[in-house]
């Protein structure tokens, strides 16, 4: 029944991102009180407003840097950040860049689509394969920050060509659940064949031989690559491994990808058994 008062409410805030919004006026047009509006839009959106605002408009700018030979601070300004040093604060505290930094590396964020009550699903390709084991040589990510947060700061530290000791090769991002400590252990780094310059601060992983699941994401833009991954890995545990006949095998979960590829789109592998 509220689905069509807060869609209204996303429109107009699509609509004038570049203008004054506040709670006030939203409820207004969701046809509620505020109390009751800034409610129910958390409850559908799971953020605030003002965070919803933030994020799109912080997406939108990194969009426009990447089209336009204008300015950063120029195209911030135009989306209501006041000043250089502010938008700088909001898009380090989004993505722990710097605006600078994500210019020079031209790396993939993890932007913030415009919300959809029916999105289409982009299911990903599907194979089985029978993986060897092998070893990669990898930073360890432990705390609290996302793991695209961690791809971003991989990528404008060129930590890749580091480790290669400056040959262009493929990143894995490999990760798996710590019972123990109720956290996801998650690292990025090359295989360590590929191991040639500085290792330093890096642990190496044994990737098990065995059955594996193999997704490729769907193909997609610099702006929406993250969020197809992330749309994709739901995907994968809530619909496709209820449904496939196995479960989830021990070892390591993983991403590859090779980021000057600029090809957007990703391999996953998912251990495998057989379901009982």
């Amino acid at each position: 029944m509220e689905q069509p008062h807060i869609k209204r409410v996303i429109d107009y805030i699509e609509s004038h991102l570049k203008d004054e919004l506040d709670n006030a006026l939203l409820a207004d047009i969701a046809g509620y009180s505020e109390f009751h509006f800034l409610r129910l839009f958390r409850e559908v959106v799971h953020l605030t407003p003002a965070d919803y605002i933030r994020k799109r408009r912080i997406s939108e700018i990194v969009r426009r840097i990447g089209m336009e030979e204008r300015h950063i601070s120029d195209i911030a300004f135009e989306y209501g950040f006041n000043s250089k040093e502010n938008f700088t604060r909001a898009f380090k505290r989004e993505h722990k860049i710097l605006p600078t930094e994500f210019k020079t590396a031209n790396c993939s964020l993890w932007l913030y689509q415009p919300f959809e009550f029916n999105r289409e699903k982009d299911e990903p390709e599907i194979s089985m394969c029978y993986l060897k084991g092998f070893s990669v040589v990898a930073y360890p990510f432990f705390d609290q920050e996302l793991p695209p947060v961690f791809w971003n700061k991989y990528n404008s530290e060129k930590r890749s060509q580091r480790l290669s000791g400056g040959e262009i090769t493929e990143d894995y991002g490999v990760m798996r659940w710590n019972r123990e400590k109720s956290r996801l252990d998650y690292y990025i780094g090359i295989n360590s064949e590929k191991a040639k310059g500085d290792i330093s601060g890096t642990v190496r992983l044994d990737i098990a031989e065995g059955l594996y699941a193999v997704f490729d994401t769907p193909p997609a833009s610099q702006h929406d690559f993250v969020s197809i991954i992330r749309r994709t890995w739901d995907w994968i545990y809530k619909e496709w491994l209820p449904d496939s006949g196995y479960s989830r095998g021990n070892g390591f979960e993983m991403e590859c990808y090779r980021e000057i590829s600029r090809k957007y789109s990703e391999r996953i592998y998912v251990p495998l058994r057989k379901s009982s």
